[in-house]
């Protein structure tokens, strides 16, 4: 575990002084072996697209851990892993370069870039808030909670599904799309659940439980992998629209987009530094046990 946070700490680094390192990924081998699966459907198929890219990853991470120079290649393999699968675009960036656009519309086509299901973003803060919540589950919280839990073969695992249920370019039969989905959506639950519960803290807490508890009382016993994680969007909505309602006695219409993202922005980083100092404290724990 204390190679892991050493490995997220380099790598969040590095995209925090070179984002474009997000950008430095390409997935045209692993679309391939995907579309050479079309004579096979449905689970079967998602299980094979998956299976193989994870088993030579733990295979690579295995032959390296046995290399003369000891933790330095396996650590490089991490660190290599973790960029890509943080991608495809810095986080970060995203939210610099809709901050720096000069106008309402030139933003609104920046927020764009943060929906990686291709779908529309309004220039709102609620529907602002929301999008950004998405992009930090899928880019950030939940590939670091599986590279922990799991190392790089966890999160590149997770990345792959991701690509796999939520992008339409990747043209797959009925079957497959919905089992694609449900493990794009199962492997949002855990880390969703957790980045909702940590923006109650370091956010509004009543209200950001109380959109999760009534998603919950609403959803389905299958929701957790046939549907993607809505509780966080409302959890991110509700939190947004608190917060417009204590700033001036009432809600206006959409609020102010760009001061709900520079807050969420900051609550959003108290969030990482709240799982970064969790795993911080495991590893002295185990140094201590």
């Amino acid at each position: 575990m204390a190679i892991r946070l050493l490995v997220a700490l380099v790598a969040l680094g590095l995209l925090h002084v070179m984002p474009q390192l997000a950008r430095w990924r390409g997935d045209g081998l692993f679309r391939r072996w995907v579309a050479q699966l079309a004579d096979t459907g449905g689970g079967g198929r998602v299980a094979l697209a998956l299976l193989l890219p994870l088993f030579l990853c733990a295979l690579l991470e295995w032959l390296l851990g046995r290399s003369p120079l000891g933790e330095l290649l396996p650590l490089l393999f991490a660190l290599t892993v973790l960029l890509y699968c943080f991608g495809p675009r810095e986080f970060e960036a995203d939210l610099e370069s809709i901050l720096d656009a000069p106008d309402d519309a030139r933003r609104e086509a920046a927020a764009q870039a943060l929906a990686d299901d291709g779908q529309p973003i309004a220039w709102n803060a609620p529907a602002l808030g929301e999008a950004i919540a998405y992009a930090a589950l899928r880019r950030r919280f939940a590939v670091l909670l599986w590279f922990f839990l799991l190392g790089p073969v966890g999160a590149l695992g997770y990345r792959l599904a991701q690509t796999l249920g939520r992008d339409d370019a990747l043209r797959l039969d009925p079957d497959s799309r919905r089992a694609a989905d449900h493990v794009a959506n199962a492997l949002d639950w855990l880390p969703a659940q957790l980045l909702t519960f940590t923006l109650a803290v370091v956010g509004h807490w009543e209200a950001v439980i109380g959109a999760w508890r009534r998603w919950h009382q609403q959803a389905a016993a299958t929701n957790w992998y046939a549907a993607g994680p809505g509780f966080l969007g409302a959890a991110a909505q509700a939190d947004v629209l608190i917060d417009i309602e204590a700033g001036d006695g009432y809600a206006e219409e959409h609020g102010d987009p760009l001061a709900e993202l520079r807050r969420l922005r900051s609550a959003l980083l108290r969030a990482l530094l709240t799982w970064l100092s969790v795993v911080a404290l495991v590893v002295i724990g185990g140094w201590i046990g």
